[in-house]
């Protein structure tokens, strides 16, 4: 499975961002880690080899959107 997500960026008439970039990585991340944690702590139902590739992949998404919005940031449009 290694399929590329495009996420646009949102932004208004002025080039300024409408979603915080920060909250959504933080969110993304935020989720992985949880499902890391929770076979960590024993969760029954959860397989970890999975759990673990979609915590990576979350965080890889996170990583894009964060160098997005730098790139969109500086100016360079990226």
């Amino acid at each position: 499975m290694n399929r590329e997500v495009t996420l646009p960026l949102i932004v208004d008439d002025r080039g300024t961002l409408q979603v915080a970039a920060a909250d959504v990585s933080k969110l993304l991340r935020t989720v992985g880690g949880r499902w890391v944690r929770l076979v960590e702590g024993g969760e029954s139902g959860l397989d970890e080899d999975t759990v673990a590739e979609l915590a990576i992949e979350l965080a890889k998404l996170a990583d894009r959107i964060d160098v997005a919005c730098i790139a969109h940031s500086s100016g360079s449009g990226t």
